[in-house]
């Protein structure tokens, strides 16, 4: 990373806050980035409840003028393959011509009093490039309740690579709108890259 950048600074100042391993989520980051500079970022921390144990979890999502990366990072408890607990971080890079879909959903408390530009209650950014899909089936039947043919299977599949939920209570105002901005940077980054 260009460790000049402004949005760079922003991005580690981000990673730091959330207190969630910053050197080791950081060096992930910065290594996947490399020289490229940023254009928009998403740091998103979320604590889970596992029976006894707490589990913390940071993504972290980063757009360049030619990728969109991705990060996890998770800790594990000790078990029988490690005595002591540990951390597990990936990243993802993406090539944005690859990305073929920018779903953001918005809750809204009250529609009926909506005002453009209130913040949602929460957002739910799901990006899909083709490297996961999810699919449902069920038996398919026809209109006739009497009829024993076995007409196959339906269903429908779908890409859900990333699903990220946001919500105001849980994540802050802050988060929300970082998401919001994030969502649209790459739905224009995509848009761009598709021309």
């Amino acid at each position: 990373m260009a460790k000049t950048s402004t949005t760079t600074q922003g991005l580690r100042a981000a990673i730091e806050r959330s207190g969630y391993y910053p050197a080791l989520v950081a060096e992930a980051v910065e290594a996947a980035v490399g020289g490229e500079p940023i254009g928009s970022y998403l740091v998103h921390q979320e604590t889970t409840f596992d029976s006894n144990e707490v589990r913390r979890h940071v993504t972290v999502l980063v757009l360049t003028g030619t990728r969109f990366i991705v990060s996890h990072t998770d800790e594990q408890a000790a078990d029988t393959t490690s005595p002591t607990p540990y951390a597990t971080t990936s990243t993802e890079s993406v090539k944005l011509g690859r990305i073929s879909s920018v779903v953001l959903s918005r809750v809204v408390a009250n529609p009926e009093k909506y005002v453009p530009g209130a913040l949602p209650r929460e957002v739910v950014l799901t990006i899909g490039w083709g490297a996961v899909a999810r699919i449902d089936l069920e038996p398919a039947v026809c209109g006739d309740p009497n009829c024993e043919a076995d007409h196959g299977y339906t269903g429908s599949s779908t890409a859900d690579d990333l699903s990220l939920r946001v919500s105001e209570t849980g994540d802050g105002p802050d988060t929300v709108r970082q998401t919001l901005a994030f969502a649209q940077s790459l739905s224009e980054a995509t848009a761009a890259t598709a021309r």
